[in-house]
């Protein structure tokens, strides 16, 4: 792990509980949360092995028809059935999620204290009576599943706004993490559709802004304000996921030339100002954005800007990661061609 990760790690965490104690201001505490967070999860992303699956442009394309009729159902739902009755139901589905997520973040971490067998040598287990069904899962996951089943009960019992966001950090890091857009032209088509996406909802609808209020899960992060009628300002996981993988995407192209960052820093520092610009727009109107409105353009526009001056539109558009090999594959053809 990198010096900048694990002081970026740190701080993340201390901005996490640092308004249990102190007054945060609410407007810094979204900016540094959503960057911290993206910036971790850009890091963890990058790894030996390219992602085996990622998204192609048809599924790009589809998201945000997806993702409208998913919203839509949850507005459905919260408007003809009891809100406590919704939200109980979404409390046992993200609390197996988040299991899985918060325990999936602290593995890294947890390994290093671990014996080597505990992280490779692989358990199966057979599900009961359904022989077919199987899990794969190493001792280390075990351990790592103990704290993030503690915690899950924790927020499950309390639902404190604490437990909420760091499940929602945990959701987000993962989501960075693991998701690969393949190439920048995929990246750009989902972006722009989700652009759309969060204009539509947002401003011509009462439906985004409704359901954000009544889903008591942890899909935003809960800034605490010193407004006793708006106790919280809030930002939504997909404002951090969906920008933070294209910058992770950046970052990885990066890595891939064997070059610094470059134009990680000119997309991350688009991100940055797009999520300032929100915050800026939101409190001068006092009124809920569509923060992706003011986030797409800064980061296709900042990285756009930065390879046009440089003159690498080409190899930055014609990048895809699923084409690209691992350092073992690599390492393998080097060691045949020595022979």
């Amino acid at each position: 792990m990198m010096n900048s990760e694990r002081l970026a790690n740190v701080a993340l965490a201390g901005l996490s509980l640092a308004p249990l104690v102190v007054n945060v201001d609410p407007n810094l505490n979204v900016v540094l949360t959503a960057c911290l967070t993206v910036f971790v999860g850009c890091y963890r992303s990058v790894k030996p092995t390219p992602p085996s699956e990622t998204m192609s442009k048809e599924h790009a394309m589809r998201f945000p028809l997806v993702g409208s009729a998913m919203l839509l159902s949850l507005f459905l739902l919260f408007k003809f059935l009891s809100k406590d009755l919704v939200n109980a139901v979404l409390t046992c589905y993200f609390f197996v999620l988040g299991i899985a997520a918060f325990s999936a973040t602290l593995l890294p971490s947890i390994k290093r204290f671990l014996p080597e067998k505990w992280n490779e040598d692989l358990v199966i287990w057979h599900f009961p009576y359904f022989r077919s069904l199987e899990f794969e899962f190493t001792r280390s996951q075990i351990v790592a599943a103990i704290p993030g089943t503690m915690f899950c009960v924790w927020y499950a019992k309390q639902k404190h706004w604490l437990a909420n966001n760091v499940l929602g950090l945990a959701f987000s890091i993962q989501g960075i993490e693991m998701l690969s857009l393949g190439s920048f032209k995929t990246g750009a088509i989902l972006l722009a559709g989700l652009f759309v996406y969060d204009i539509f909802w947002v401003f011509f609808t009462p439906v985004m802004v409704s359901v954000a209020k009544s889903f008591d899960a942890p899909i935003k992060l809960l800034f605490p304000t010193a407004d006793l009628k708006r106790p919280f300002s809030m930002l939504g996981l997909g404002d951090i996921v969906i920008p933070g993988i294209f910058v992770a995407l950046a970052l990885r192209f990066d890595v891939s030339r064997g070059k610094g960052p470059q134009y990680f820093k000119s997309a991350f520092s688009g991100y940055a100002v797009g999520v300032i610009s929100t915050i800026i727009v939101m409190n001068w109107f006092q009124a809920a954005q569509p923060a992706l409105l003011y986030i797409v353009p800064a980061v296709i526009g900042f990285l756009a800007v930065h390879c046009i001056w440089n003159g690498d539109v080409k190899p930055l558009l014609e990048f895809d990661e699923s084409k690209t090999q691992s350092t073992e594959e690599v390492a393998a053809e080097e060691s045949k061609k020595v022979e």
